[in-house]
């Protein structure tokens, strides 16, 4: 019994064995992935006027302006005038 473990580790160690499992889960995968209902309808609803703030191009304007005052700042803020 000793001795047929031993070998089964071997056969599980060798790189043949692993590609050869992971070639099969691959195939099993695939199939199943197939095997999928394709049937189900999916509807999506893309509403840009909603009640979202980020949705708006003014906030993003904004944003990039305050962004873009800060990175100034803290860039110059180390110089000092003579």
């Amino acid at each position: 019994m000793a001795e047929l473990a031993q070998i089964f580790k071997q056969i599980i160690k060798s790189t043949f064995m692993k590609k050869f499992v992971f070639s099969f889960l691959a195939a099993c995968y695939s199939t199943l992935l197939l095997a999928q209902d394709e049937t189900k309808k999916v509807d999506v609803n893309i509403n840009t006027k909603g009640d979202s703030w980020y949705a708006s191009p003014w906030v993003w304007v904004v944003g990039a302006a305050v962004f873009i005052l800060l990175l100034v700042a803290l860039t110059r803020g180390g110089r000092r005038a003579d």
